[in-house]
Order: structure tokens, then C-alpha cells, then sequence
């Protein structure tokens, strides 16, 4: 069983990185994507103020700023320096990940109506990259350590907050479609392997400090 865990666990990595660079190779050739415009305007008919404000809200929830903050929170909550380390250099690794692509492909921006204001390449989604990498390491560290009871209700809230990111990049106009499976498939896979290597080096020994 723990084998085929593993293979499976393997073969989600290998799949993640065959479509993000199916999506790298086609994009680098100007390939276009129906599935761009159409999920974007299957979106757009339901912007309202109230829908926008919202989703501004939760698309912030995948920002640089916003994932530090919580990052820096979850050192002051987390007495583990172990942990500490590996939230930063994951947090660091992405960036640095999202920087080097976006100036590789150097896609631009949408032509959609921006209902945000953004600057900088399109492909991939630094959000979506984000927000997958960090929220998703959570996610790891609650199956890995000591915590509360209610864990289930954390992680699928962790799991939907991440999808909800990612689609608010488009409902927003600020990215294709593309650009959002593009980060979800390379963070995926980026983190498969990333907690493989600091769980073995860092983490089989550590816990998180928490009250019930």
C-alpha cells in the first residue's frame, strides 16, 4: 500500500509537469486557447459590485503581501524552527520560480476588461502559483503534524480558498485561464517534490505546538 502511495503520489508530480509544459510549449509558439475566452465570459455574466468586491477580497488572499503577512503570523504561531525555515525558503522558492517563467515566456496581459489593476507578464499565475504552494504546504503540515481535531474543516477550506484564487484571476480579466492551470500544474508538482525533500531533511521529527 505505502508503495503504491508513492507511485501514485509520483505519477500526480509527472502529470502536473507534462501539462504545465504542454502549456509552456504551445504558448511559446503563440498558440492560441478557446478555452481562454470562453471560461472568462462564462464569468464575466455574473460581475456585479457586490460579486467584484468580493472576489477582490479573496483574490488579495493570494498575493505577495497578503501570503508574507500570514507566513509571518504562522512563525509567531509556530515554535518549530524547522518549520519556520521551511515556510520562508517555499515562499521564496515560488517567487523566484514565478519571476524566471514569467520573464521567460513573457506573455502579455489579457485584453479583458482589468477589474484590477496589474503590471507585469501573464503566464503563469504568480496567484495561483502562490497560492497552491503556500496554502498547499499547510495543507501538508496538517496531515504531517499534531493539530486539532477539526483539521478536515481547515483543509478543505485551504483547498477550496486555493481554487477560488485561481478563478479569480480570470473573473477579474487579469489572467487567461491558461496562465491559472498553468500555476496550479507547476506549484502541484513543485510541491510534491519540495515536501518530499524537506520532510525527509527538516520535518520527520518536527510538530506544531497547538491547544484544542
Amino acid at each position: 500500500m505505502k508503495k503504491l502511495k508513492i507511485a501514485g503520489k509520483w505519477l500526480i508530480c509527472l502529470l502536473s509537469f507534462i501539462v504545465f509544459s504542454f502549456l509552456l510549449i504551445q504558448i511559446l509558439n503563440n498558440r492560441s486557447f478557446k478555452i481562454d475566452n470562453y471560461f472568462y465570459y462564462f464569468l464575466a455574466q455574473f460581475q456585479s459590485d457586490p460579486l467584484t468586491f468580493i472576489v477582490k477580497v479573496i483574490t488579495n488572499l493570494g498575493g505577495t503581501v497578503v501570503t508574507i503577512m500570514l507566513a509571518f503570523f504562522a512563525l509567531i504561531a509556530i515554535k518549530d524552527k524547522k518549520i519556520n525555515f521551511c515556510i520562508c525558503l517555499n515562499l521564496a522558492l515560488v517567487f523566484l520560480f514565478n519571476t524566471g517563467l514569467k520573464f521567460l515566456v513573457a506573455r502579455p496581459r489579457p485584453t479583458f476588461l482589468h477589474l484590477v489593476r496589474e503590471v507585469g507578464y501573464s503566464f503563469p499565475s504568480g496567484h495561483a502559483m502562490m497560492s497552491l504552494a503556500f496554502y498547499g504546504f499547510l495543507i501538508y503540515l496538517l496531515f504531517k503534524n499534531v493539530i486539532p481535531k477539526r483539521k478536515w474543516i481547515a483543509i478543505i477550506t485551504l483547498s477550496i480558498l486555493i481554487l477560488a484564487i485561481g478563478i479569480s484571476r480570470i473573473y477579474l480579466g487579469v489572467h487567461y485561464t491558461t496562465d491559472v492551470i498553468a500555476g496550479f500544474a507547476f506549484s502541484l508538482g513543485y510541491l510534491l517534490i519540495y515536501t518530499t525533500i524537506v520532510g525527509k531533511l527538516f520535518l520527520n521529527k518536527s510538530s506544531i505546538a497547538t491547544t484544542n
